[in-house]
């Protein structure tokens, strides 16, 4: 399959806003090149090994998003240039806003990113490596294995990693938790490994789905956690003690008003993805939809949030 990969050289501020409009434009997920986090990583000595030099231009950050090349193509670049343009009006600056694509093939693009990813400690007990590296586990490790492919999401933008200190926090033994865009599985299977008994991994793209499924086999969590392509939480039955959703603020909103009924009476509900700059507008929300917010967290410019249901 042909995959357009689009580029945008932006700010650290339009990065949430941008990543917002490549979703709606239909794309699973983004690639955020984002040269602190990557020096902050170099440094931090998580990284087993990283021949990646380190970046002096921190101010330009790069995102990535790949949609399939079809008669629809032409009408998406052309709204997202629109879009991109009218960020102005919302007081963000687009910085360099320079646009650019390519053609790839989809076995060109899943191997290229590779170079970015090495086994990595995200938590207490937490390590994500990639299914073709070696790591010597410590005692208490708990290792997950990952291929990300063309579903994104190796766990080590600073939204998922607060996620999962979060869960290793939250998840009780027979825990049931709902993983909201699941893209290649990394939360829902954490919670598995932290000892969930029961896991809905939900994403709108089938793609994502599919390498979840593998990367959820791959770990033999496949017992413990059901791979599902749904919108949000539509459709889906039940309730969780956790609920973990790593998107964007403006879809974390979108599905505030589901939320509630979807916990159980103590259940916890993790929203993470949100930009600093959007903190207040996803609280607000959450008020008006009677959680109780618990915990803010904030690392490099992004916040989750840990908030319980009421009563």
């Amino acid at each position: 399959m042909k995959w357009a990969e689009i580029s945008i050289q932006t700010t650290h501020e339009a990065t949430e806003a941008v990543a917002n409009i490549f979703h709606e434009l239909g794309a699973s997920g983004v690639v955020i090149e984002d040269p602190e986090l990557v020096n902050s990583y170099r440094c931090s000595g998580a990284w087993e090994y990283c021949d990646i030099p380190e970046v002096t231009e921190t101010g330009v950050v790069t995102i990535k998003a790949y949609l399939p090349v079809d008669e629809y193509l032409d009408d998406k670049l052309r709204i997202f240039e629109e879009r991109i343009n009218r960020l102005v009006e919302h007081d963000i600056d687009k910085g360099r806003g320079a646009i650019n694509w390519r053609e790839v093939q989809e076995e060109d693009w899943a191997s290229a990113w590779k170079q970015y990813f090495h086994p990595v400690r995200l938590g207490e007990r937490i390590v994500v490596k990639p299914s073709w590296e070696e790591y010597i586990a410590a005692a208490n490790d708990l290792i997950i294995e990952l291929d990300p492919g063309m579903a994104f999401g190796t766990g080590t933008h600073h939204t998922t990693a607060i996620c999962i200190r979060l869960l290793e926090d939250v998840i009780k033994p027979k825990s049931t938790v709902f993983d909201i865009g699941t893209g290649s599985g990394i939360l829902a299977i954490t919670a598995a490994k932290l000892g969930a008994s029961r896991v809905i991994a939900i994403d709108l793209d089938p793609i994502a789905v599919k390498i979840a499924k593998e990367n959820i086999k791959i770990n033999k969590t496949d017992t413990i956690i059901e791979a599902l392509q749904g919108d949000l939480l539509t459709g889906v039955n039940g309730q969780a003690d956790v609920i973990v959703a790593n998107i964007v603020a403006d879809v974390i909103i979108r599905m505030l008003p589901e939320v509630q009924k979807h916990l159980t009476h103590n259940g916890l509900f993790i929203a993470s993805g949100i930009i600093a700059e959007r903190l207040s507008d996803v609280t607000a929300v959450m008020l008006e939809n009677k959680l109780i917010i618990d915990r803010v967290v904030e690392e490099g410019g992004w916040v989750a949030i840990l908030a319980s249901r009421n009563g």
